[in-house]
């Protein structure tokens, strides 16, 4: 089986030593995605104050960014939203983000034309920046017949 790595001009930089993502056999692995813009340490949908510390959280416009940057991804990896079998989501506060979580998510990827891929939710303390919500995928990029 070959294994191939993939970096992606269009979405954030890695925060770490780690590729966009890695195709192995038929599977595209995404690493995980968060809402930063290439280029940019500022982040869509956090507030900070003078010191640092998160003041204020649009999780609808962190999920947007984090759904648009994967679709870069997988773009420059050759595979299509379409492609995607597995979604897996860290937010950081459940109780707060999971309803606004949700209803982005169903725009994405519920109903007609979209993937409906197989879901998994959880929450953590923290990310490695202060971002509130990070999705990791797994495309099939295998036979389209």
């Amino acid at each position: 089986m070959s294994v191939q790595s993939h970096s992606s001009n269009r979405a954030p930089e890695p925060v770490g030593a780690y590729p966009h993502a890695k195709r192995a056999g038929d599977f595209l692995y995404l690493s995980g995605v968060g809402p930063r813009s290439r280029g940019s340490k500022d982040i869509p949908g956090v507030t900070l104050d003078a010191d640092g510390n998160v003041t204020a959280v649009d999780l609808e416009v962190q999920c947007r960014s984090c759904f648009d940057n994967v679709r870069a991804v997988l773009e420059d990896a050759g595979a299509e939203w379409n492609d995607l079998i597995d979604v897996l989501v860290f937010l950081v506060d459940m109780d707060r983000d999971f309803k606004t979580y949700n209803r982005i998510y169903a725009e994405y990827f519920a109903g007609e034309g979209n993937p409906n891929p197989t879901r998994t939710t959880i929450e953590i303390n923290c990310l490695p920046t202060p971002i509130a919500v990070e999705v990791k995928a797994v495309a099939w990029v295998g036979d389209k017949d």
